[in-house]
This record gives C-alpha cells, sequence and structure tokens, in this order.
C-alpha cells in the first residue's frame, strides 16, 4: 500500500474517504448534508447510549461506523470517543481501521462500473475533533488488517494499493517514520508465514545479510563449521537430526551518538520449524511449527526499523537459526549437552529446544557484547498461551525492574500488552539435574517460568528480560485487525521502548 500526504476536501474527493470523528461538538463542520447529519445523530445517540452501558459489561466496541453511499463512492464515518483515555482510544481506532477494511471491500465496485478499475481500491482519510496519533492509530490499524500472505496464491486477494491522508495532521517525515516501522512488521509477517521448505536457517540467513548491507546494518554470519568452534552445544545438539545445517546471525547498529555506552542485546529464536525431535509432537501441535522462527524476526525487524529510523540506540540482534528434526544422529532425552558457556544441561524433552539455542544465544552476547540490557522474544511454551491466552506477553526479568517497568507502560500505550510472571529463586529446584549443572525442562506447572529461569541462569548478572510470544505472533484465525497467521506482534512494543530506552539508562548501568 502506499500512503501519500495530500490536502483534499472530503465533500468533493472523487474516491472513498474515511473520516474519523472524535469531538460530538463539531457537527458544523462535519462534510455532510442535513439528511445524512440526522442519520448519523441518531446513530450516535444510540453508541452513546451503549458507551453508558459501559458498568454493566455490554458493550465492547465502542466506536460507531456509518456508511453513506456517494456513488460511485462512499463515505465511512467513524465516530468514537475522543474522551477516552489516549492508548485506548488509538486500539479502537486500529480495531475500527479492520472494519473499514472490510467494508470497503466488500463495497468494491464490479468490473462494468464506469471509469472505475476493479481491481484496485483506494481510500482517503481525513477527520475532525480529531488528533494526530489518533490518525496515525486508525492509518495503523488500516495496515495491519490489509495485510495477506499471497505468495502462493493464483488469485491475489483484495488489497488497497493506494491510500491519501489529510496533510493537516502529520508532517511526510512523521509518516516515513511510521511507514517504515510497518513495512518491517509486514516484513516479518511474510517471513514467518513461509514454509521451511522456501526459508531454512541458510536462506533466512542469507535474506538477513542482505537486508543488513542495504541498511548500513553490520551482519556477522557463523556456518555451522565456526559454530562447531564456538563450542554452542545447544545449536549443534539441536541441529543434529536436520538435513540443513544451523547459522548464526549476529546483526550490530551502531549510530553516530549513542545513548547507551553499551549495547543492547536483542535475542530471537529461530527454530525454523519445530517437530519436536525425538518427543515428536502429535499432528494437531506440528501444524504452524514454521512460525517458531518468529523471534528472530521480530528481533530483526525491530533492528532494521531502528536503524531505518535512526534511533539513537546501540543494538546487536544474535539470531540462532535451526530447524529440530528427529532424524540422522538426533539428539535424545538423557543426553548431556556442554552450552557455550561452560555449563552442562540435561536434556528431559527434545521438544523444548528453543531455550538450548536461545541459552548459547544469551551467552555469547554476555561474552563477546557484555551488553547493558538483554531482552529475548520467543515462541518458547504453551504454558504461556494457558496462563494468560493471545491477548498479551508472558513476560519475566532479572535485574531489570526499571526497563521492564518502562516496556510494560510501551506495551498499554501501543497495545501489545504484557504480563510480568515471577522469577523467584523458588523456581531455581524445578531445573535442577541429577546428572548436569541443571535440566533444559521442568514439570508440567509453571512451564513458561521454568522457561525462563533455565534462561536467566545464561545472562548470569545482566539485566535480562524475557518475552514470550507463543501466544500472540501467529493467530489460528483472526483476531481483532490481524488475519490468520503471522501477526508481528512485538514489533510495535520494542520499537517504542527503544525510543524511549534513555529513560532506563541510569538504572541499567547501576546494575553493571
Amino acid at each position: 500500500m502506499d500512503i501519500v500526504l495530500e490536502h483534499f476536501n472530503p465533500k468533493g474527493y472523487e474516491g472513498d474517504v474515511v473520516l474519523l470523528y472524535g469531538n460530538e461538538v463539531a457537527d458544523r463542520a462535519l462534510p455532510l448534508s442535513k439528511k445524512e447529519l440526522d442519520w448519523l445523530k441518531a446513530n450516535r445517540e444510540a453508541f452513546s447510549a451503549d458507551r453508558q452501558d459501559l458498568t454493566a459489561g455490554k458493550q465492547t466496541d465502542k466506536t460507531c461506523l456509518v456508511r453513506f453511499d456517494r456513488l460511485p463512492y462512499h463515505l465511512y464515518v467513524v465516530c468514537f470517543d475522543g474522551e477516552a483515555p489516549q492508548p485506548v482510544a488509538q486500539e479502537r481506532l486500529r480495531r475500527a481501521a479492520d472494519r473499514v477494511v472490510q467494508m470497503l471491500k466488500a463495497d468494491r465496485p464490479s468490473p462494468s462500473t464506469q471509469g472505475l478499475d476493479a481491481g484496485q481500491l483506494s481510500v482517503a482519510v481525513t477527520g475532525v475533533g480529531v488528533i494526530a496519533e489518533e490518525v496515525v492509530a486508525f492509518v495503523e490499524g488500516f495496515m495491519l488488517a490489509d495485510y495477506a500472505f499471497d505468495r502462493y496464491k493464483s488469485s491475489k486477494p483484495q488489497h488497497v494499493e493506494k491510500m491519501v491522508v489529510d496533510e493537516a495532521f502529520l508532517s511526510e517525515e512523521e509518516l516515513e517514520r511510521s511507514v517504515r516501522l510497518w513495512k518491517e512488521i509486514e516484513w516479518c509477517r511474510d517471513c514467518v508465514n513461509l514454509p521451511v521448505a522456501d526459508l531454512n536457517a541458510d536462506l533466512f540467513a542469507s535474506q538477513l545479510s542482505q537486508r543488513a548491507d542495504s541498511l548500513g546494518v553490520e551482519c556477522t554470519l557463523f556456518d555451522k563449521r565456526k559454530i562447531e568452534a564456538l563450542r554452542m552445544g545447544g545449536l549443534l545438539a539441536v541441529n543434529r537430526g536436520s538435513v540443513d545445517e544451523p547459522r548464526l546471525v549476529v546483526l550490530e547498529y551502531r549510530p553516530a551518538k549513542p545513548v547507551n555506552e553499551r549495547p543492547l542485546a536483542l535475542v530471537g529464536k529461530g527454530v525454523m520449524y519445530d517437530t519436536g525431535g525425538l518427543n515428536i509432537k502429535p499432528d494437531d501441535y506440528m501444524r504452524e511449527m514454521k512460525s517458531d522462527m518468529a523471534g528472530a524476526a521480530t528481533m530483526a525487524a525491530v533492528l532494521f526499523a531502528a536503524a531505518e529510523n535512526c534511533l539513537p540506540v546501540h543494538l546487536v540482534a544474535v539470531l540462532p537459526l535451526t530447524d529440530n528434526r528427529p532424524g540422522f544422529n538426533a539428539y535424545a532425552a538423557d543426553d548431556v549437552l556442554t552450552m557455550y558457556d561452560g555449563s552442562t544441561v540435561e536434556v528431559v524433552n527434545t521438544d523444548a529446544e528453543g531455550r538450548l539455542i536461545l541459552a548459547d544465544a544469551i551467552a555469547y552476547a554476555v561474552a563477546c557484547y557484555a551488553p547493558e540490557l538483554i531482552i529475548d522474544a520467543a515462541t518458547l511454551t504453551g504454558a504461556a498461551v494457558r496462563a494468560i491466552g493471545t491477548y498479551g506477553i508472558a513476560a519475566m526479568q532479572q535485574h531489570a525492574e526499571n526497563p521492564f517497568n518502562l516496556l510494560r507502560i510501551m506495551g498499554n500505550q501501543v497495545y501489545e500488552r504484557i504480563v510480568e510472571l515471577p522469577l523467584w529463586d523458588e523456581y531455581d529446584s524445578l531445573i535442577e539435574s541429577d546428572v548436569a549443572d541443571i535440566k533444559n525442562c521442568g514439570i508440567a506447572q509453571a512451564g513458561a517460568i521454568t522457561a525462563g529461569k533455565f534462561l536467566a541462569h545464561f545472562a548470569k548478572q545482566t539485566p535480562y528480560i524475557h518475552l514470550d510470544i507463543a501466544g500472540v505472533a501467529f493467530f489460528s484465525k483472526k483476531q481483532d485487525y490481524y488475519v490468520a497467521g503471522a501477526s508481528g506482534y512485538g514489533i510495535r512494543l520494542l520499537y517504542a521502548f527503544l525510543q524511549t530506552y534513555d529513560m532506563t539508562i541510569g538504572e541499567v548501568r547501576s546494575k553493571n
């Protein structure tokens, strides 16, 4: 979708128009006829009555969407509660954008409509009684909702080709920065949606290298021989059952004047496909396992977006890549692995493979970059999904209370929310091993927490945040403005965090 800024008059605009309406005292400014205004008022009164039922829990989507026919075009008026807290108002506008996308496509003109190309959709967006942030939120929701993974479709689904945004609300630079972020989310979703047959560890590493070169980001690729030289026992063990070799990709973005003295390390789980290994998954659990590399794609997208928009934060992304197969000399339960940092790990379950490759990557980041803070993202545990469902991220922290609080605030702002699970000392006993330093899996209870505890062992004293994105990285069915498939969830959260990262600098350094 191309997004451009223009000045236009919604009354005479020849095309479909979306009007965001957040200020109920501005009726006279609306580009509506008296009949249209009367109809809007009637709908808005019903909408206001619904809002009064909020305490009774009767209304969940507090936006009113009214469509006016101005054939061959339409005017879509989105009435929303402009007095609601901004994060809430903006999220409602994202969800309203999804409804507009569906209506716009349903209202697609027929091929015989004179003067219109039935295959091309466009829309213009303006507003009355709204602020720039609300307009951006609507456009963001529209971009996310219009996404479709159609690479393998013979008949391509319909997309909105062009959006015109009223230039009264934001500058060209502000729009471009947002669009660059949204394009990275789209790139991440494409990567996660690709099957392993077309995106294995080697192909993904090559794509990351090419993208890094185009953005001026330093990229270091480690092939299997180099990984063996590093003695990354976790990554090598998980890879033993696969015909495809593993890769370790290190991306580094170093701005001219970073706010941090030492880098912030982003670590992402890159299991390109997860069969469970010898602890093989049943068939209904193996579907969608192409998405098990979403953590790596997420962290790469965050770093690329930061580089494109010149955020003043020194970043390193460490991305271990492999698939987990039951073939060849596959690693097995009861194996004891020696990890990159020298720790020994008893394998209890080969389907707890993500934490093994992440552990090597985290230890490598600690040893080679001495980061101020480590954040990992991983589709790690079904326990996280069972704990909080598909509405947020299960998160844990060690020695990183202040940055974690900032991350939580940013999550509430952009509506990619996190829920903190504890990493109490008592959980250490659940991953104690009789034959090694620790084991890779605990009991069924507190499964998300013991996974976080395992990873925290390798972060040592470095401030560390663990994000389990298993419930939100890939949706089996449409959810809000996300179509079924990869979501890119977490990129907006981490990008917003990086924009405000300097607020945590003093506390982070005091922990080191």
